[in-house]
């Protein structure tokens, strides 16, 4: 009697381990997100540098021609790049 109660445990993990394997492993095989629609996200190329410990920071993406500056060391980061 105690095998069979056994291969009943056994069973009833196997079965749990194998549904929670094939959740995770189908989640990687949903296709990628659309990208956002043309225009949403703008190239730049701004350098930033910060004052206090001398960290820079290149930008590449924005939604803005004129983003705001990104923060470091709790200060806005200082504006490098010549703006045209």
């Amino acid at each position: 009697m105690g095998t069979v109660i056994n291969i009943v445990i056994a069973a009833g993990v196997f079965y749990f381990i194998m549904k929670t394997g094939l959740k995770l492993l189908g989640g990687f095989s949903q296709p990628m997100a659309e990208p956002p629609p043309p225009g949403e996200m703008r190239k730049v190329k701004l350098n930033y540098r910060c004052d206090i410990c001398g960290s820079e920071a290149r930008m590449t993406l924005a939604l803005d021609e004129q983003p705001p500056a990104p923060r470091h060391c709790l200060e806005d980061m200082i504006l490098i790049t010549p703006v045209e």
